[in-house]
């Protein structure tokens, strides 16, 4: 209440004289806040409120400056640094998200996702190195590294054995080489349906201040392996098959075969999901936000679908079903075989 009687302070000496009506617009994961300004003309914009002491917002500036030649990105209107307040260009009040929820029909969802696509590949063609910050192998580790400390031990209360934190780290070393080798541009890296607008002309993005360079799977997978949404994989497989169509008639580089595409694809998702699983429960567990807590499941699930799928990555599928056990979906003789055959191995 304090920092929204500061904000709307601040409005008022901005725009002085004015009748400016505040009401709630949104929250991030993190400590940022944003407001909905309502102007006596009947004009809008909206206001971020990112505390000084708990948020930085020079890298929101920065990295808007970067992506504005490509993505609709809001405007910054006025901002105070030192109040950590934003005056931002007002994008609308529909997610797309929301518009997927409101309408359901396939067709919809198959336009309305290309056109994220269409503008991924916007930015993807601008990317440069050396203007973000690399999406390296020490941040990658620190990523991953979330869903043993907070969804296997404070979640699940099951902090690995000696055992199984050797099953981990011999799968990093067979998974993050292989996503570390992908091809590097500018990653948005949380490029998911609730951060788009849908706006009258094209997608409008927001919510990217983490951007970096790094793997050019990743924003395609946050996009089609959403935490709020799913769909089925035959649908999923068909939008990455559009994407890589579109991303090599763009010159961008991804392999020259789908099949290894789909691949680079999958196991940046392996990576994606022990990331966010980590983060959801830590947000839970740490920071008393239980928003996300219940769309774990949905990220379990995407790892234990992929990691079953190749046989490189089997000893992951096996930790998985010792933290949280079979489901219906893996309950099949296949998947038994597999999962003793591993345990086997693993125990000689």
């Amino acid at each position: 209440m304090q920092r929204l009687e500061a904000l709307k302070a601040w409005l008022a000496t901005q725009f002085p004289g004015q009748d400016i009506a505040v009401e709630f617009a949104a929250a991030d994961a993190d400590f940022r806040r944003y407001f909905r300004a309502i102007f006596p003309d009947g004009s809008s914009r909206i206001v971020m409120d990112a505390p000084p002491d708990k948020m930085n917002t020079d890298p929101y500036v920065a990295v808007r400056d970067v992506l504005a030649p490509a993505a609709k990105v809001p405007a910054i209107e006025l901002r105070d640094r030192e109040q950590g307040f934003m005056l931002l260009q007002d994008l609308g009040k529909v997610t797309f998200l929301a518009a997927l929820q409101h309408d359901e029909r396939p067709m919809v969802h198959k336009h309305l996702l290309l056109e994220a696509i269409d503008t991924l590949i916007d930015i993807q063609k601008i990317s440069q190195p050396g203007v973000l910050p690399e999406y390296d192998h020490a941040l990658l580790m620190r990523e991953v590294s979330l869903f043993p400390e907070w969804f296997a031990a404070k979640e699940l209360g099951k902090p690995f054995t000696f055992a199984q934190r050797q099953r981990w780290d011999a799968a990093l070393k067979v998974l993050l080489p292989r996503i570390e080798a992908q091809a590097k541009v500018y990653v948005h890296r949380d490029f998911i349906v609730r951060n788009l607008m849908l706006t009258p002309d094209r997608p409008g993005v927001l919510d990217f201040q983490d951007a970096v360079y790094g793997p050019i799977s990743y924003d395609l997978v946050s996009l089609l392996r959403d935490a709020f949404i799913g769909w089925d994989e035959e649908f999923v497989l068909d939008l990455v098959v559009r994407y890589w169509e579109k991303a090599r008639a763009a010159g961008l580089p991804v392999p020259e075969q789908i099949d290894d595409f789909y691949r680079d694809f999958e196991w940046m998702g392996v990576q994606r999901h022990l990331k966010v699983a980590g983060i959801f429960a830590r947000l839970y567990h740490r920071d008393g936000k239980d928003k996300y807590r219940g769309e774990i499941p949905r990220f379990i699930k995407y790892l234990k679908k992929t990691t079953r799928r190749y046989s490189e990555l089997l000893p992951l599928f096996q930790l998985l079903v010792e933290l949280v056990g079979l489901d219906e979906d893996d309950n099949d003789d296949s998947i038994q075989s597999v999962f003793s055959a591993t345990k086997l191995s693993s125990d000689q």
